[in-house]
């Protein structure tokens, strides 16, 4: 038999690996199933004793964490958007003479799409990176598994107020943003551009019904919830020392702003269709 033949017949091809993404599934898998029970375990907490997850000596901080600590940032890139989206929109509406029709178009972007996204992308990055920060030192600390040691659950003291915290500051600072936003874009249209203020606020009541900054905040809910609970996920599982911290606290803002675009898409599409039926044009 030629020698060549002996080689190939003694070393088999091993078969090609499989993609990258192929090969993460199970991690993923895992990682899903994790965070399921985590959330249930959140739950049960909540529904077994209310009292105690949502006691105001621990709620209180975190309210003030998320809302109070977050509105400079919030404030500052609501008016900015509203501003910017003024500068750009008024060109091309001038160009077709109905420079009186910018404000519709400026406040529905702000209050339906751009205002709470933007304000969810603010707490995630200032909030939810800190929050898996703290819970991820606590972890490292053993401070967790001491807690879990006094049979206290660390759903109930440690995840829930923050959970909350995040459900109710979210949308708060998503009206304010908004609100902020629309002066932003009044203040450019009219004492910038000169734009007509009767104008400005006529067609902005012709086009926006109160739906469209109600979608928003609805919205809003549903991105705090997800800010909140992804950030005390990663926290509560980082890895050891200080670069597992550091790892959860940007995974925490990753997997925040991954969660809300997505939510958007679909809470777009699902809020569209229950605007349509009950404010028909």
């Amino acid at each position: 038999m030629p020698a060549s033949a002996r080689k190939i017949g003694n070393n088999p091809a091993r078969p090609p690996r499989p993609p990258a993404f192929l090969r993460r599934i199970p991690d993923f898998l895992e990682e899903t199933g994790r965070f399921t029970r985590f959330v249930g375990e959140l739950l049960h907490a909540l529904l077994r004793s209310p009292a105690r997850s949502l006691a105001w000596h621990r709620l209180r901080p975190q309210l003030w964490l998320v809302g109070v600590g977050t509105i400079p940032v919030v404030a500052l890139t609501g008016a900015f958007i509203g501003m910017v989206l003024a500068l750009e929109t008024w060109h091309e509406f001038a160009r077709i003479g109905q420079e009186g029709r910018i404000g519709s178009v400026i406040n529905l972007s702000v209050t339906k799409q751009i205002g709470p996204v933007l304000a969810a992308v603010m707490v995630a990055g200032r909030v939810g990176g800190s929050l898996a920060a703290e819970l991820g030192a606590m972890r490292v600390t053993e401070q967790v598994d001491a807690l879990t040691a006094m049979d206290a659950s660390p759903a109930s003291h440690l995840v829930a107020p923050r959970v909350i915290a995040c459900i109710v500051m979210t949308p708060l600072l998503t009206i304010y943003s908004n609100l902020l936003g629309v002066a932003g874009g009044w203040l450019v249209s009219v004492r910038g551009f000169g734009v007509p203020t009767g104008d400005y606020w006529r067609y902005t009541a012709e086009l926006i019904t109160w739906w469209e900054p109600a979608s928003g905040v609805i919205k809003s809910v549903f991105f705090g919830t997800a800010i909140g609970l992804l950030a005390c996920f990663k926290g509560l599982s980082c890895g050891p020392g200080a670069s597992g911290v550091g790892r959860a606290s940007t995974e925490a803002f990753v997997s925040a702003f991954i969660a809300i675009i997505m939510l958007n898409l679909l809470l777009a599409r699902l809020l569209h269709a229950v605007g349509e039926s009950i404010m028909p044009r």
